[in-house]
Parts: C-alpha cells; structure tokens; sequence
C-alpha cells in the first residue's frame, strides 16, 4: 500500500512538471523529449480519465503544424494586445487592478513558505500559470518525503501549506482561466491543455481530503 502511495505521489510529481512545460512557448522539444508519452504515464497511475485526456492532448499536439501552435499560443497568453486567456493568477482573483499586485505578494509568501525560489532568469511574473505548477510540484515533492522520512510534523506542515496553495488558492482561479483558454483556443491542443489542467488541479485539491 506504501508503494502504491508514493508512486501514486511521484506521478502527481511528475505530471506538474509536464504540465508546466505546456504552457511555455511550444517547440519541437515537445515531441523529442517525449513530454507527452511521459504526461501519459504519469496520468495513467493517477486517474482513468486523466489518462484519456493525457491521449488526447498528446494527439492534439501531433496533429497540429508548430507555426499555428505559436500563433495560438500567442493570441492566448502574450498578446499584442490583452491575451485571450490572461496566465496570471492576479487576474482572476481581483477585478480591482490596485490589488493585484497584492495578490502577487500572496502568492510569493507562499513560495517563501514552500522554500520556492523563483529565478532571477525567469521572464514571467511569479504568479503565472507555469510556475504555480511548478510550485505544486515543490509540494508534492515536500509530502512525499515527509510520508517516506515518517516526520509527522513535517508532513502536517507539508499538507497545511499544499492545502493553502491547491484548494484556497490555485483551485479558486483554474476553473475560470481554464473557460478563457477553452473559449479562446483556435486549437485542439490548448482546449485539451485547459480541460486537462483544471481536471488535474480538481483531482490534486480532492486528494487533499484524503490525507
């Protein structure tokens, strides 16, 4: 049962990590580096439909020429003008803009908390999309090896932040982020991308009742 655990925990792990790198301009490391082979594995140890949806995805990928990929990745997430589908958390969590960059700081507490060092190097405001799974990565990372360590106190830490960040935080704003992409999205891929990543969120939040 342990096993079954922590595997289970490894491929929630891993599959941040994957996601994340989706929403990164596309490019042909995508497919030489087997991201979606590898996504697929790691759904299919978590749930039947995470799986399908990870077929999908990959699928959608394949199917479409690189050129339109950017073209839509752009229009959804850069611009020029405002993006289809704004990545950042700050958006979705205030419609006061006075407030957003407090809604940032929250986020940044919590990566401080989580001992997430955001990179120097990093073109991207903390609360994007990316690197909030990135972050529940971190998370999971954290719980894991609590539960492996058998530290109970540091698992209890490990779970009360990982419920701060993925039922009170990134779960209150996936749901509408994920609607942007899906009613924006000129491809398959990004509907898929967005179905697929509130669906993972979902399950990841749910989990937490478990523990």
């Amino acid at each position: 049962m342990t096993d079954h655990v922590n595997g289970k925990a490894g491929a929630r792990a891993d599959l941040c990590r994957f996601l994340s790198a989706c929403y990164y301009e596309p490019n042909t490391d995508f497919s030489e580096e087997h991201l979606f082979d590898s996504m697929l594995a790691a759904a299919s140890a978590i749930d039947p439909d995470l799986a399908a949806r990870a077929r999908k995805l990959g699928a959608a990928f394949m199917a479409q020429d690189m050129e339109t990929l950017l073209v839509d990745h752009t229009a959804l997430f850069i611009g020029p003008a405002q993006p289809r589908a704004m990545p950042y958390a700050s958006f979705w969590l205030t419609d006061d803009q006075s407030m957003r960059h407090e809604a940032t700081m929250a986020v940044l507490d919590l990566y401080e908390r989580g001992g997430f060092d955001v990179s120097e190097d990093l073109h991207e405001l903390p609360d994007h999309i990316a690197v909030e799974l990135e972050f529940l990565y971190l998370l999971i990372f954290a719980q894991n090896q609590a539960q492996l360590g058998g530290n109970a106190e540091e698992q209890s830490s490990a779970n009360v932040l990982h419920r701060r960040f993925a039922v009170e935080h990134l779960g209150t704003w996936v749901g509408p982020f994920a609607a942007a992409v899906n009613a924006g999205a000129e491809t398959a891929f990004y509907k898929e991308l967005a179905g697929f990543t509130e669906r993972f969120v979902r399950i990841e939040a749910s989990s937490l009742h478990l523990n």
